[in-house]
Formats: structure tokens, C-alpha cells, sequence
């Protein structure tokens, strides 16, 4: 054969492997949501994709018989192709025997530079950037590969499937997408400048909301603020003067015997109305939601919506009070720092290594804010009060203090036995020399 009739076979073959790379790596690297929402909108060409994805051992046995055969017989055609052409070019300069090597040398880089570059390298980096509107358009004619290679396809692939087998390896990929999916997506987002970075915080604080129990934002049972039943006019006015809230639980007996709860405006409506203020008044009474501390917060969103509250107690196994817990509580955790006035910030920074810290502070409200590695066995406290009384192994006392991770933790406050306050440090760096 002529050199032009050559040169056009060997640009045929690249322009075959070129179009088995891009189809490999557009078809793999495609995003299946996104697939699906365009299928949804009504891109035909989306649907093919997708099933040329639920059987990802078809279409890639498919791509390797084509990128293996191209490769096989440009190898073959590329030595001769050129070899006699460079062999004269170099026969001035060198013995003949010389010149056949430097000719055959020089032809197989030729053919295997011009492989690599336009039939692998370019398609690929160009599947990569745009993989779903590539595998749109290469779908339909690696359809037709695979109908026109199916006998060999089904018996490479039934061999490699055993092999997958014996071996205990899966079949196909996984396609579930997991909290850590997401969150790299949005830490991707956020670097690139697409997600704001409150946006990003927004969303680990939703899944924080599948971790974090009732204790880590619930208030606690002494800072609860309830009415007696049997108590006088006079001491309801004035304990709703001395802490105006929304709703008060009501007990007949103590904290731990709760019969309902009552709310501000209806005690107003009776005011205005001139009536008589008394927590024994018909009508005035309601059923208080009461909730188990083991409820994530998720869960207690949940029951919140189909009892159709916005706030509850929170019990331990004995059944007793140990806090109150707010649909605002929640929410303050869903929006971070971002919805609390300064006076209730539970991370306030003294200086550029120190911070005033709350007792209830959640320690994942810590380890995000000054990047402190997890609490060695978090499963067993939500905030860094329970951290200090498990690492201690008693009730704190001021000055009593914890190092981990290169933090300081030291207790500044305790209020019967409650930790009330701590200062964190960041130590200086150990010299390990």
C-alpha cells in the first residue's frame, strides 16, 4: 500500500480508539443523578446511559475488545507503514543494517506517540471535563457495539465474572450515596466557590441532627422554669414577670410530676378578660409532650410535627425530668451560632489560643469550630461537661484539668456540681527533639 493509503488506515484506527477511550471514561465518570434528572426532563439519550450503566462488565469488555484489537493492528500496520521511509532518510548517516533499525525504531515511536496522544490522552481529558453531555452522544453507537460484539461480550464477561466471584469481589459498583458523599460534594462546592460556606455548615448540621440526642441542646432540669398547680395568682404573675416565656409546664407536686403545660397567651386572654388567674381553670390546661433524652434530634423533629408542639420535657429511664428541649432549640443547632444573640454563644474567644466555653457546649460543636480531633470515646457523653466528668472519673472542681489533641480543657466554674464553664487552651507544639 501507498504511504497515503497507510496513513489513512492508521488515522482510521485512531480515531476508533479515540472514540473507545472517550466512551470509556464519559460513560463511567457520568453522574447517574444527573442522568436522571435529565431523563425526567425528557432526554431520551439520558435513558440509554443509564442502562449502559446498570451493566458497566458489558460496556467495558466491549471498550476493551475495541481499544485491544486497534491497538493490535495498528501495531502490525505502523512498523511497516513508515519504517522503509525513515530507513532512507537515515541511510546517508548509517550502514543499512543501522538505518532498517533507526527506521523500524522510528515508526513505532511515530505510531505509538500519535496513539497515545490523540487516541488516548486528549479523548480522555475531554471525557473527564464533560462526561454526561459526551455520554449522551456516544450512547447510541456503543449500543451498537455491544449488539454487534454480543457473542464475544458474553463470553469474556461471563469469565471475568467468575473470576470476580471466586475472588469475593462485588459485580457491580455500589451507587448508594452516603452522609460523607454529600459532604465532600459540598466541601468541593464550597472551595470552588459554589456553596457559601454557611450553606456548608448548614448541611453537616443536618446530618448532625441524626447524631446528637436530646441532652447536647435540651435545657436542663434546674433552668427549667414550671408553675405549680396550686400556686396563687400572685406567684404565677410574678414568676411570669421574672421569666416571660412562651409556655410553662405545669406539676402538682414537683418538676417530676407534670400534668400539662400553660400558655402565656391564654393567661394573657384571661387578664384582658378580667377573669380570675388560676392554673385549676377549665380549659386552660393542655397535654404536654413528654419525650425519652435517647431521641435523636431528627426523631424528636419528627414528633414534634405529628403532635403538632413545638416544645417538650425530656426524661431519663426513671422517669424523671432531666431537661426541656425547644423546636427553637433545634433549629439554633439546624443554623449553628448564627441565630444565637451574643450573650448565649456557648464558644466565646478570649484571645487567639483561648476560648470561654459553656459546660453544655456540644463537644462536635467544639471539634468543628476549633478543629479539635474527635473526643476519644464520644459515644458515651454529648457535651464537654460529660467529656471532663468521664476523663476525670469524678464530679469536677475548679481548676481540675484534661489535655487531648493539643487542647487544655479547664474547669473555671461549677455550680452544685454542675460544670458551668471552662477555659480551652491551645497548647504550644511539644519540642520532640
Amino acid at each position: 500500500m501507498s504511504l497515503l493509503e497507510n496513513t489513512l488506515i492508521i488515522l482510521l484506527l485512531i480515531a476508533t480508539s479515540a472514540f473507545f477511550a472517550v466512551s470509556e471514561i464519559s460513560l463511567a465518570a457520568a453522574r447517574k443523578l444527573k442522568l436522571e434528572q435529565l431523563r425526567d426532563e425528557g432526554e431520551t439519550r439520558a435513558a440509554r446511559v443509564l442502562d449502559l450503566q446498570r451493566q458497566p462488565g458489558h460496556f467495558f469488555t466491549a471498550v476493551q475488545i475495541g481499544l485491544n484489537a486497534v491497538a493490535i493492528l495498528a501495531g502490525v500496520l505502523g512498523e511497516g507503514a513508515y519504517a522503509p521511509y525513515f530507513s532512507r532518510f537515515f541511510e546517508p548517516f548509517s550502514s543499512p543494517e543501522t538505518a532498517a533499525a533507526l527506521g523500524s525504531l522510528s515508526s513505532f515511536l511515530l505510531v505509538t506517540v500519535a496513539f497515545v496522544l490523540i487516541a488516548d490522552l486528549i479523548p480522555k481529558r475531554i471525557a473527564i471535563v464533560a462526561p454526561e453531555a459526551i455520554a449522551l452522544r456516544i450512547a447510541a453507537p456503543m449500543l451498537f457495539c455491544l449488539r454487534l460484539l454480543t457473542p464475544l461480550i458474553w463470553a469474556l464477561n461471563g469469565i471475568a465474572s467468575r473470576v470476580m466471584t471466586s475472588l469475593g469481589l462485588p459485580a457491580t459498583r455500589p451507587e448508594d450515596i452516603t452522609p460523607e458523599d454529600i459532604m465532600a460534594m459540598a466541601n468541593a462546592g464550597a472551595e470552588a466557590g459554589v456553596v457559601a460556606r454557611q450553606e456548608r455548615q448548614m448541611i453537616e448540621n443536618v446530618f448532625e441532627l441524626e447524631i446528637r440526642t436530646a441532652p447536647s441542646t435540651m435545657t436542663a432540669r434546674e433552668s427549667i422554669v414550671w408553675l405549680e398547680q396550686a400556686d396563687s395568682e400572685e406567684k404565677i404573675r410574678a414568676t411570669i414577670s421574672a421569666q416571660p416565656h412562651a409556655k410553662f409546664p405545669v406539676c402538682d407536686g414537683g418538676i417530676d410530676h407534670v400534668i400539662g403545660y400553660v400558655d402565656s397567651k391564654d393567661i394573657l386572654s384571661r387578664l384582658l378578660d378580667g377573669k380570675p388567674l388560676g392554673l385549676r381553670s377549665e380549659g386552660l390546661l393542655r397535654n404536654m409532650l413528654i419525650l425519652p433524652e435517647t431521641l435523636t434530634l431528627a426523631e424528636i423533629i419528627e414528633q414534634f410535627k405529628a403532635q403538632r408542639e413545638d416544645f417538650a420535657l425530656i426524661i431519663n429511664e426513671y422517669a424523671l425530668i432531666v431537661g426541656l428541649i425547644t423546636l427553637n432549640d433545634v433549629t439554633s443547632t439546624l443554623m449553628g451560632n448564627t441565630m444565637l444573640a451574643p450573650a448565649d454563644e456557648q464558644i466565646i474567644p478570649r484571645d487567639v489560643d483561648s476560648w470561654l466555653v459553656d459546660g453544655m457546649t456540644p463537644v462536635g460543636d467544639l471539634e468543628s469550630v476549633l478543629n479539635i480531633e474527635p473526643f476519644p470515646d464520644d459515644d458515651q457523653f454529648e457535651t464537654i461537661a460529660g467529656f471532663m466528668m468521664y476523663s476525670l472519673r469524678k464530679v469536677p472542681r475548679p481548676t481540675d484539668s484534661v489535655e487531648h489533641a493539643g487542647f487544655k480543657f479547664e474547669v473555671m466554674d461549677v455550680d452544685n456540681h454542675k460544670i458551668d464553664q471552662l477555659l480551652v487552651t491551645r497548647l504550644p507544639p511539644r519540642n520532640t527533639a
